[in-house]
């Protein structure tokens, strides 16, 4: 069963568990709200029932995000080794023709018109496989709707937020520490320092020109990285893809110091403002991984600031920072290759933020399909692939859109066979579709 909000009365619960069911298939950009099951029920009020959970104030962020926790606890201790990777990333959700929502806000240029979301996934540090969605925040004009807290929060500054969700993360008590892996938009001194006071750990794309001390000299990144080839100091790690092509990641380390005052950007009075914060010299591991072609083309190179016990090889944190793009997927799992978010027609952020946790609870469940390594698993897979009627690439057992798309296709199956006999059903068939036989259950 799908586990419920247990904050939730029993009505509610269900309404729940049946919406994570209609946002288990990919949605068209035209639909209003999520596909409604071939039910009893009319298509209209499906649709009322779902727009008074939606902005039903009893149907709070954190009661919504409970579930996904506890899924994240359960599947933490199932596939994580050592540590639990947590990868956070923005998204801009593109709302800009949807004039009924008055609550937008305006990004970097004036055609950017929505809400911005920040969101953190669970990710395994085995195999990289995703878990589970474990914070979720939408900025919108009136403020943040944080999915930890009831009450909208002023948004502040991205980067100072971030201590307070790895502190949130910490508090569910998994076995397996936290790594939080964010990209080079995180490079911030100040935070850094914060960060390790804290006692959290963080792996972190750097800026090349950032000013280190190395080897007892101050140097920007790009000496440090000449000096590692030149040393001969880059290993190679393994194979890998990269968009798409066959590549190879090779590695190298050195140990820097963060040594510079910190700038501190803030915003008063709607003007920028910038301090200098001085504070201890913080030592680091830089971890440089390079992803090259065939011919030894380099098609990346990634700068990695962390501080995670050197118990964890450098080939391994780069691995970790490669797996990434896990939650670049999860954004377009919600957006165009499945959920279809920024057609979504609920005219306020803070139904978009209770709809957006369950859609989250449908990818965790996508996710859990993926993972499951017994023989019945890999049926399933192959069965939702056929439903979705999705051809995959060679080599490929399936893709998660389509196990999302074939999800659909078997739910309605199973509630239309609640509905009708099969005998029916054949003849109904064959009355749309003259000469068309249906295969006998033989």
């Amino acid at each position: 069963m799908i586990p419920a909000p247990d904050a939730l009365e029993k009505r509610l619960q269900d309404r729940y568990r049946r919406l994570v069911q209609e946002h288990l298939g990919h949605a068209k950009s035209t639909a209003p709200g999520p596909r409604a099951l071939p039910t009893a029920t009319s298509a209209f009020a499906a649709t009322q029932a779902a727009w008074r959970f939606w902005n039903n104030p009893g149907v709070t962020l954190p009661a919504l995000a409970q579930p996904l926790l506890d899924c994240a606890g359960t599947a933490v201790a199932q596939d994580c080794q050592r540590y639990t990777l947590v990868i956070h990333d923005w998204s801009h959700l593109d709302y800009r023709s949807h004039t009924s929502k008055h609550d937008r806000v305006r990004g970097a240029n004036d055609r950017d018109v929505g809400y911005d979301a920040h969101v953190a996934v669970a990710v395994s540090d085995s195999a990289g496989r995703p878990l589970a969605p474990v914070y979720q925040g939408l900025h919108a004009s009136d403020g943040l709707h944080d999915s930890r807290q009831e009450a909208v929060a002023p948004p502040g500054s991205k980067l100072d937020r971030l201590e307070s969700v790895f502190d949130f993360v910490r508090g569910q008590g998994w076995d397996r520490p936290a790594v939080h892996v964010i990209d080079r938009e995180a490079d911030s001194v100040g935070h850094f320092r914060a960060w390790q006071q804290g006692g959290h750990f963080f792996l972190v794309r750097a800026d090349t020109d950032r000013l280190v001390r190395h080897a007892g000299r101050e140097r920007p990144l790009s000496a440090v990285v000449a000096d590692l080839q030149r040393q001969g100091a880059f290993h190679y790690s393994r194979d890998v893809e990269y968009h798409g092509r066959p590549a190879r990641q090779e590695v190298a380390e050195a140990a820097v110091v963060l040594h510079r005052e910190a700038f501190q950007q803030r915003v008063v009075n709607g003007k920028k403002q910038k301090r200098r914060v001085r504070g201890a010299p913080l030592p680091l591991r830089l971890v440089v991984s390079r992803v090259s072609d065939s011919d030894g083309t380099l098609l990346a190179e990634w700068l990695l600031f962390t501080n995670v016990p050197a118990e964890v090889l450098a080939a391994e944190v780069a691995l970790w920072y490669y797996w990434r793009w896990r939650i670049e997927s999860y954004f377009k799992l919600l957006k165009s290759a499945g959920l279809e978010v920024e057609h979504w027609q609920q005219e306020t952020a803070a139904a978009i933020a209770r709809r957006l946790l369950v859609a989250g609870m449908a990818c965790a469940l996508v996710w859990q399909i993926a993972r499951e390594a017994s023989p019945e698993g890999e049926t399933l897979r192959r069965l939702l692939v056929r439903l979705s009627g999705r051809q995959m690439g060679r080599g490929v057992e399936y893709t998660e859109p389509a196990l999302l798309a074939g999800l659909w296709v078997l739910l309605a199956m199973l509630e239309t066979l609640g509905q009708y006999s099969v005998a029916t059903l054949r003849h109904l068939a064959a009355l749309a579709v003259p000469g068309v036989q249906a295969p006998s259950s033989g």
